[in-house]
């Protein structure tokens, strides 16, 4: 949901074409929050390269500037940040704003609990509605003094001068952010910190602690710091973003005579859920050119428009994909046969419901898609014109507008202004690999 007070954004995406050439998407969104979180508690300058100018990253860099930390840029995904080491945060002179991003206000909580003053940490209308107990819980089994709304959402206010204790959390659900925050306060706890996690989730916040000299154990599901460590200043160079370069492997996939290379993306293994399934739909992509950047596994991506085909997606590829789904359904649309979904509740709590929306949008379009509590069931068929309301769900939007590639008529999608959060300079590359598409006020 957008605020009323914003700009509103429509896309308009005219049928057909195909994609093709070599581009670059913008940086990793995840890798790029947690390198500013990282290098301001560093000794030393970070130097950033590849950082991803949206909104939510941006929230993250202004937040650390308020609590003193000195950060030149970004210019051009460069960014340098003075660190101010371990215990050099400063308390800000007002509430932290971090608009729509649930990433920063619950990898910050862990690292507000830890520290000697109080702060308030709150968002726009979207980030009030986003679940935190799964964050305050545990940190209040630390020690942490947190407060939220009476519903469990935001703001959240912090109070400083907690002495944390390291505890062994088995994590109820597989979550990357709260295991990320709890991480992240147990750099401070006395004694060891362990994370259990009943599924594989990302593991971005270990390899940069590993990259800025701080010890991780990791065994089996289980990650642990023990408190009282420094971290070293490292130059990051942030691959581009899997979850960004789906909208393009998608569009390849589905959209005749298409044949586009997506380069320096990031293939960690907890993120590569939308390769392993489009793979097993029957597209045509390759790996090339792999290596490994600042610990973070890189390759170019080759993708091919291929005959694809309606499979029931493995519950253990539902972590590995949990933010390339609304593009996957589209790629569903377009398969032959049925596309079954189950395991993921978790997308009913994203920036919107996302299955239900999906589901709700592809019906405009024509296609037999069904919502179930904790999927999708969609039968592959033909898209139609339609208008689609994208509820400000930036994944949304750019998935629809990749519709458009198989459409029989133009598509319009409304509410899309929060597409800068994720993918900045969207439409334009989407136009220069060959989508006919444009951004309008809605007036």
């Amino acid at each position: 949901m957008s605020d009323s007070s914003e700009k509103q954004i429509i896309f308009r995406a005219a049928p057909g074409g195909a994609l093709s050439g070599r581009i670059r998407v913008p940086g990793d969104k995840s890798i790029s929050h947690r390198s500013i979180m990282l290098g301001a508690l560093a000794e030393g300058v970070t130097e950033v390269s590849g950082f991803l100018e949206g909104e939510d990253n941006l929230a993250t860099l202004e937040a650390f500037r308020a609590m003193g930390v000195r950060i030149e840029g970004p210019a051009d995904g460069q960014v340098t940040i003075h660190g101010v080491g371990m215990h050099g945060l400063r308390a800000p002179a007002k509430s932290l704003y971090l608009g729509n991003s649930g990433t920063s206000m619950r990898l910050l909580s862990g690292l507000m609990a830890a520290q000697g003053f109080d702060v308030e940490m709150g968002g726009d209308a979207s980030l009030s509605t986003r679940p935190m107990k799964r964050v305050t819980d545990p940190l209040r089994l630390m020690g942490a003094v947190v407060e939220t709304s009476e519903k469990g959402t935001p703001p959240l206010k912090v109070k400083g001068g907690q002495r944390l204790k390291g505890i062994d959390y088995p994590m109820p659900m597989a979550s990357a952010q709260v295991k990320s925050c709890l991480l992240l306060a147990g750099l401070y706890a006395e004694g060891r910190t362990c994370v259990s996690e009943p599924a594989p989730t990302r593991d971005h916040t270990e390899r940069m602690l590993t990259g800025f000299g701080y010890p991780v154990e990791r065994s089996g599901g289980k990650v642990c710091v023990q408190g009282g460590g420094k971290l070293s200043a490292a130059p990051i160079d942030v691959p581009a973003d899997i979850s960004s370069a789906t909208f393009f492997m998608v569009g390849a996939a589905i959209a005749a005579g298409s044949d586009i290379v997506l380069e320096h993306v990031g293939i960690n293994p907890t993120r590569i859920g939308v390769i392993n399934i489009l793979r097993l739909m029957g597209a045509g992509l390759e790996l090339l050119n792999e290596r490994e950047v600042g610990g973070e596994p890189v390759a170019d991506i080759r993708v091919r428009a291929g005959k694809l085909k309606g499979i029931r997606i493995p519950e253990d590829q539902v972590p590995l994909a949990i933010d390339e789904f609304p593009a996957l359904f589209v790629a569903a649309a377009c398969a032959e046969g049925e596309t079954v979904l189950t395991g993921a509740e978790e997308l009913r709590v994203k920036e919107s419901d996302r299955i239900q929306v999906m589901a709700d949008g592809l019906v405009a379009l024509g296609i037999d898609a069904r919502a179930t509590p904790d999927g999708i069931v969609i039968q592959g068929g033909t898209l139609g014109s339609g208008r689609v309301d994208s509820h400000g769900d930036h994944r949304i939007a750019m998935s629809f507008a990749m519709a458009a590639l198989r459409a029989t008529g133009p598509i319009t999608i409304t509410d899309c202004a929060n597409v800068d959060t994720s993918f900045p300079g969207f439409v334009d590359l989407a136009r220069k690999a060959g989508l006919d598409l444009v951004a309008e006020a809605d007036r």
